[in-house]
C-alpha cells in the first residue's frame, strides 16, 4: 500500500546518489512511491579512464544513473534529455542545446505534466543557489520552484487536460542543503591549510565562500543510517564520476554513519517558521 508519493528532481546522473540517496532510498525501503527526474545525461562531466570517451559519457552516466535508481529501489526515473551545460566558462554553456539555454516556461511545461501525472505529496530539488552554483543546478530550481506552483493552478497549461491531466499541487517543497556548521568548518580548514576555499573540486570551478553565503538554515533532518549501504550502491554505480572510491577505501562503521548517516534539507513550502522544532521526516 502507497504511504505517499515522493518527486526528487535533479540536472544531472550522481546528483541523486552523492545528494540525498540515503532519504530516497529511506522513503522507497518505507513503502513510499519514490521517483526522479533527471534534466540531462551528464555529457559534460569528465569520465576517468579505463571507463569510455568523452564522446560516449551521455550514454555511460544514463546507464550509470539507472543503476543507482536500482540499487535505492526507485519506482520511476524520467529522463528529460536535456544537454549538460557544464561548470560557468565552460565551452559546454555555448553548446546550443545546452540546457541553460532551454527556455524556462518549456521546461517547467515538462515538470507540470510530470506533478500532474505522478501527483507526489512532496517534491525535492536543489537550492537557489544549486549546492555549490552550477548553473544547471539553478536553471532546475528556478524551474521546479516555478512548476509547483503552477500544477495546480487549473488554468496553467490547459492542454494538458487533453491528455487526461488534472491539476495537483503537492503538500511540500523541499530543497538540499549543506550543514552550515559543517561548511563553515571546511571554509576554515582551508584557509588555515593556504588551500583557497573559492577555487574547490576536481576542477577548481566550486566557491566554497559563494556556497556558504548563500546556504539556507537547515529545517529537516533525515536519519539514513539503516539505508547507507543502498546509498553507497548508488553512489558506487557512478564510476565515471569517482562514485567507486566508497567501495574500494574502507572505513569503519562508526565513521560510515557519521560522516553519511544524516542527510539535511530546508523545508520551502510551506515556509519553515521561527521557533519550530527540527523536522525528523519529510512527511506531514
Amino acid at each position: 500500500m502507497n504511504r505517499g508519493t515522493l518527486l526528487a528532481v535533479f540536472a544531472h546522473p550522481d546528483d541523486e546518489a552523492f545528494g540525498p540517496g540515503g532519504t530516497l532510498a529511506l522513503y522507497a525501503s518505507r513503502g513510499y512511491t519514490v521517483h526522479l527526474i533527471c534534466a540531462t545525461r551528464g555529457e559534460a562531466g569528465s569520465v576517468r579512464p579505463g571507463i569510455g570517451s568523452v564522446a560516449d559519457l551521455g550514454a555511460i552516466r544514463e546507464a550509470e544513473l539507472r543503476c543507482a535508481v536500482k540499487a535505492l529501489g526507485l519506482q520511476g526515473l524520467h529522463l528529460l534529455g536535456y544537454r549538460d551545460s557544464g561548470m560557468p566558462g565552460s565551452p559546454d554553456q555555448d553548446h546550443p542545446a545546452a540546457f541553460i539555454r532551454v527556455p524556462l516556461k518549456e521546461v517547467v511545461g515538462r515538470l507540470v505534466a510530470l506533478i500532474r501525472e505522478l501527483r507526489p505529496d512532496v517534491v525535492l530539488t536543489f537550492d537557489p543557489y544549486g549546492g555549490y552554483g552550477h548553473p544547471d543546478h539553478i536553471h532546475t530550481h528556478r524551474a521546479v520552484r516555478e512548476a509547483f506552483e503552477l500544477a495546480g493552478d487549473h488554468e496553467a497549461f490547459p492542454e494538458h487536460r487533453a491528455r487526461g491531466l488534472q491539476p495537483h499541487r503537492p503538500a511540500r517543497l523541499y530543497y538540499t542543503v549543506f550543514p552550515l556548521r559543517a561548511l563553515r568548518w571546511f571554509v576554515f580548514i582551508f584557509r588555515m591549510l593556504g588551500i583557497d576555499p573559492r577555487r574547490f573540486g576536481r576542477n577548481r570551478d566550486i566557491d566554497l565562500e559563494a556556497a556558504l553565503r548563500a546556504a539556507l538554515p537547515v529545517t529537516t533532518r533525515i536519519d539514513v543510517r539503516a539505508v547507507l549501504d543502498r546509498k553507497e550502491q548508488a553512489v558506487a554505480c557512478h564510476r565515471s564520476q569517482g562514485g567507486e572510491w566508497v567501495r574500494q577505501v574502507w572505513l569503519p562503521g562508526f565513521l560510515r554513519r557519521s560522516l553519511w548517516g544524516i542527510e539535511t534539507f530546508h523545508r520551502a513550502i510551506p515556509p519553515f517558521l521561527p521557533g519550530e522544532p527540527v523536522e525528523r521526516d519529510l512527511f506531514p
